[in-house]
């Protein structure tokens, strides 16, 4: 049984027989465009120059532009399992969080300031939209927000 097997294997198969009389009919054919002279290109137009950057009305300050950020804080601030509380009023909603200078520091509506070790600029920018403006004051920043 195992001699019927090689004799076959010996013999080249119908497949390999088309394959071996292709092979040959398209050993001395090159495929179109080899071979032949390369087509100069015709000159080309030189690109329009445009000014890819947006208007001076629409750009973003960088950051090194931006004294700092601040975003509004509706509802209470829980860090570490407890409420941050303005030390002198003790209010304890409704902050602005402002991010400066590698700072955080947390603003209650009567206007009283303090810092907040327990937040990072890592933890505002995960919390912080889109900027929606730019102001040149930290109070006109103030009253955009409503305090």
């Amino acid at each position: 049984m195992f001699h019927r097997i090689r004799r076959r294997a010996k013999e080249p198969s119908k497949a390999q027989r088309q394959f071996a009389e292709l092979h040959a009919q398209m050993q001395n054919q090159a495929p179109p465009g080899i071979g032949a002279p390369a087509v100069a290109p015709e000159p080309a137009e030189p690109p329009a120059v445009c000014d890819d950057f947006l208007p001076a009305e629409l750009r973003v300050p960088s950051h090194d532009q931006v004294a700092g950020k601040m975003m509004p804080w509706k509802q209470p601030l829980v860090l570490d399992g407890e409420m941050a509380a303005c030390a002198v009023c003790g209010a304890y909603r409704d902050w602005l969080i402002l991010s400066t200078r590698g700072q955080i520091w947390l603003r209650c509506r009567a206007g009283h300031q303090q810092q907040e070790t327990r937040l990072d600029t890592a933890w505002y920018n995960r919390h912080s939209g889109p900027a929606d403006a730019t102001h040149a004051t930290f109070e006109d920043c103030l009253r955009h927000l409503g305090h």
